[in-house]
């Protein structure tokens, strides 16, 4: 799953250059750019690959301390 992870954010920093949008004069759902909605989908898109790379990526380790403001640990 890491390794997927990692392409989607290649792949995604990849499509995240929309230069055969510049020019078009296209309108999703009769009002709104086509440049706009791509790059409204791509969030939601991006916002899923990032869950998917805090779930799988997230240190364990980081869940089990929690330091209170004065630095005491607390279990």
């Amino acid at each position: 799953m890491r390794k997927l992870v990692i392409v989607l954010v290649v792949l995604l920093m990849i499509l995240h250059q929309d230069f055969w949008l510049w020019d078009s004069k296209t309108l999703v759902f009769g009002f709104m750019p086509i440049g706009l909605a791509y790059h409204a989908a791509y969030c939601l898109v991006t916002a899923f690959v990032g869950w998917l790379a805090v779930k799988y990526f997230w240190p364990h380790s980081v869940d089990d301390l929690l330091v209170v403001g004065n630095g005491e640990e607390r279990q």
